[in-house]
């Protein structure tokens, strides 16, 4: 009987790990085709009368007023030079959407709306080497109209309760949320934050 019962639990074990296993390999597919879908979203920059017309226009605010985000959709990709890295980023903070990438909390702002902008990820995907980060490092947020360098000035850890990261600010600042502690099995008790200011961007923001 205990031979039995043993084997069973060997079995469950075995499952278990097959499970995580492709549940892995889906959400890296996915991110994976989601960057190239944030990729093919962003050549149209490249294209001369898109830039034409943002000459024209002088003022690539009018080309944010003209940006729609859909919820769960693809609206961008976040680079981070110091780990090589680059990820898309969705609408959306939900469990699906985070799957699959790196979520933009909807209430918040994008780059030239100078407010706040969310991000959040899972630290065991997509944030994954985030521990590797220091103050001065770089965020890059590219967007159909432009891209943004924000250096990072701050950090903070909070319990994974406390709403109060999501506020006005009053400037423009690239709040970026991933559980805590990187390495905790689980679900993580508390939130590290990253708090990176405008530097050296496309939207002429000036240096912080």
């Amino acid at each position: 009987m205990l031979k039995k019962f043993s084997t069973l639990l060997f079995f469950i074990g075995v499952c278990l790990l097959i499970y995580c296993f492709c549940t892995l390999i889906y959400q890296n597919n996915k991110i994976n085709q989601n960057l190239r879908d944030a990729e093919r979203i962003l050549s149209i920059r490249n294209d001369p009368l898109y830039n034409e017309q943002l000459v024209l226009e002088q003022d690539m605010a009018q080309a944010r007023a003209q940006f729609k985000a859909r919820d769960n959709e693809v609206i961008g990709t976040l680079e981070i030079p110091k780990l090589n890295e680059k990820l898309p980023i969705l609408e959306g903070t939900d469990d699906e959407t985070l799957a699959q990438g790196v979520g933009h909390f909807k209430s918040t702002a994008f780059p030239l709306d100078n407010e706040q902008i969310l991000l959040s990820g899972h630290r065991d995907t997509v944030f994954r080497k985030f521990g590797q980060l220091e103050l001065g490092d770089l965020f890059v947020v590219n967007m159909p109209y432009g891209s943004f360098e924000y250096v990072i000035k701050a950090t903070e850890i909070v319990d994974k309760e406390d709403t109060t990261v999501i506020r006005k600010m009053g400037e423009e600042v690239l709040t970026i949320s991933t559980c805590y502690p990187f390495r905790y099995l689980g679900n993580a008790p508390e939130r590290y934050i990253f708090y990176a200011y405008p530097h050296n961007s496309e939207s002429k923001e000036k240096m912080m």
